[in-house]
């Protein structure tokens, strides 16, 4: 599946212009097992045989010779959402009674469910807010310098939270883009500044789950050092999220609510 094409606003220092960039497409692919929900997998769309097969076998759950007969879903769009594959009991092995019950997203991170989430468009985020772009750099800047195990061993994420005026509320670090995200979380609930919490950056890239994280702790701006994916993007146009990815060197491209972004300093 080609590359689906975004409208964004590419912000350079003091300017802002329009482009339209390829972005990965992720979408959700539900697999039910003997009609059963088995996993709701977070892939880029394209070889489901395959994938659906080599889950299967690495969870072991199936490792048979014969080739899975596996009926499709489309959704209106021509997208396949759904996955029906019946296997006979006697085939199924232990790794099915262990492993369902799991999503299987494109970046880890989503546990113990069978079903995507469903968010309520009339709870959008909404603030009067604005962030100045101006004040993307160093936020970005504040979070590198203290990503002290990445630093050690170049293999770590972070994640950061910062107020409307840049200041920094903390940063986290996992191996993982989405524990990070949850620590920020955690962090701000335990010392009761969630709702002081503006900005969220991280250090990858951005997917549905950590739009999902960033609505539900109700941050409204979103910003990562890299690309977000096709369903990151539609998820923070439905939900009031603002995503900003592409973020370093002074540059980022706003994907989804613009609106919050303001030029006031650092001329």
């Amino acid at each position: 599946m080609k590359p689906t094409l975004y409208q964004g606003n590419k912000i350079d220092k003091q300017t802002i212009q329009q482009v339209e960039d390829a972005l990965t497409n992720e979408e959700a692919l539900q697999i039910n097992l003997n009609g059963k929900a088995f996993s709701l997998t977070m892939r880029s769309p394209g070889n489901d045989d395959e994938l659906i097969r080599g889950l299967l076998y690495s969870e072991d759950v199936y490792r048979g010779q014969e080739p899975l007969q596996i009926k499709y879903s489309k959704a209106k769009d021509s997208i396949i959402t759904e996955a029906n594959i019946q296997i006979d009991e006697s085939l199924i092995r232990e790794g099915y009674s262990n492993s369902r019950n799991f999503l299987s997203a494109s970046s880890c991170g989503i546990c113990g469910k069978t079903e995507l989430e469903s968010f309520d468009q009339a709870c959008q985020l909404e603030t009067n807010n604005q962030l100045d772009i101006n004040l993307l750099e160093p936020m970005f800047r504040e979070m590198k310098s203290r990503q002290t195990t990445f630093h050690q061993t170049g293999g770590s994420h972070a994640a950061a939270a910062f107020t409307a005026a840049g200041e920094l509320l903390c940063v986290m670090e996992d191996i993982g883009r989405h524990n990070a995200v949850d620590k920020v979380v955690g962090h701000l609930i335990n010392h009761n500044q969630l709702n002081q919490a503006f900005c969220l950056t991280v250090s990858g890239r951005i997917s549905y789950e950590i739009v999902s994280k960033a609505f539900a702790a109700k941050i409204p701006v979103l910003a990562a050092v890299s690309a977000p994916s096709s369903l990151a993007v539609d998820f923070s146009k439905e939900l009031g999220i603002s995503l900003l990815a592409f973020c370093r060197n002074d540059k980022a491209t706003c994907y989804a609510h613009p609106e919050r972004l303001t030029i006031t300093s650092g001329a």
